[in-house]
Formats: structure tokens, sequence, C-alpha cells
């Protein structure tokens, strides 16, 4: 490789160490859909437009806190974001609530108003097809990547192509991610 072009290279690769160029996804996000807490369908599709943060959540975690900076986050660009909260028991068993519990957790401890899906599987061989879309470079268009504990963050664009990930310690309203908001 000529200097030139590696230098090139250097400058196409952001601080992640991943390219900030935008690629379409091998499949859309909109394609899909997942049943909330009450068993209502929602359809991704619905948010074309707006951006999608998708945060597996779990009732008894250290990360759990961030609820209510995520429905400040929801609220506070509600006109162009939806926050959605996807439950899920694989990381320390934090998350053993039947829907109706989780429900109720989440709106008496931290108001909660975005949606909350019903409890899924982020990693393994049932992992839910939107997390093996989230996930796989193959179907995303963007990055690989591995769920590595609960309230790892997912945002989508407008467009729905996937934009980064953020790992549990990037708290809800920090600005790495409002910045992309």
């Amino acid at each position: 490789m000529a200097i030139s072009s590696f230098f090139i290279s250097l400058i196409s690769i952001g601080a992640s160490g991943q390219s900030d160029e935008i690629m379409e996804p091998k499949e859309s996000i909109y394609n899909y859909s997942i049943q909330s807490l009450t068993g209502a369908d929602i359809n991704l599709a619905d948010f074309k437009g707006k951006k999608i943060l998708f945060v597996n959540v779990a009732s008894k975690c250290g990360f759990t806190p961030q609820y209510e900076e995520l429905q400040k986050l929801s609220e506070q660009y509600k006109d162009k974001l939806v926050v959605i909260g996807l439950p899920c028991n694989q990381f320390g068993a934090q998350e053993g609530g039947s829907h109706e519990e989780i429900a109720t957790f989440c709106q008496v401890n931290y108001g909660v108003t975005f949606l909350i899906t019903e409890k899924i599987k982020v990693k393994g061989k049932e992992q839910h097809d939107i997390y093996k879309w989230l996930t796989s470079e193959e179907i995303n268009g963007k990055l690989d990547s591995k769920v590595k504990w609960n309230f790892q963050k997912y945002l989508i664009d407008e467009e729905g192509r996937l934009i980064n990930v953020f790992y549990s310690s990037t708290t809800p309203l920090s600005k790495d991610i409002t910045a992309l908001l």
C-alpha cells in the first residue's frame, strides 16, 4: 500500500477504530417487529424518519438507574428519537420478572413511558432477530459486535442504518449519544 493511501485509510477511521462511513444495510431493520410487554405488536417500520435507540435492560443491575436517563432522553428528543428497552435475563439473571412485574417496576421506580418489549435473548442460539441485525455486520452493513452486558445501546439513524454501539458505561445523556441526535 502506498504511504498516501495508508494515511487516507487512517483518516477515514474514527477514534473508535470503526469507519465513520455510512453503509447501507444488507437487510432493513424496518423488516422487523417485536411484541411489547402487553403483547401489542411493535413494527419498526413505523419509526422511519426517526432515530431509534435499542437498549437491553434489566431491573436488578448496577446500571438499572439508567432507566431515569433513558426516560429523560425519550422526553427531550421525542420528536426525533424512539427509545426501545428490551428486557433480557442473560446477564447475571438480573431480569427474572414477568412482563407485568417488569412493567410495574419501570413505571413505579422510573416513570418509564418509552417502549418496553417482551423479554428476549440478545445473544446465543435463541438470539432475537433484531439483535442478530444489530450485532452482525453481514446484516447491518456497518459492524459486528457482541452484547457484553445489560444497558448496551445501539443507535439507528432515520433511514434505518446502524450509527454505533455504546457499552453499558456510556450513559444515555452522555455527549457521545446526544451529539448524534
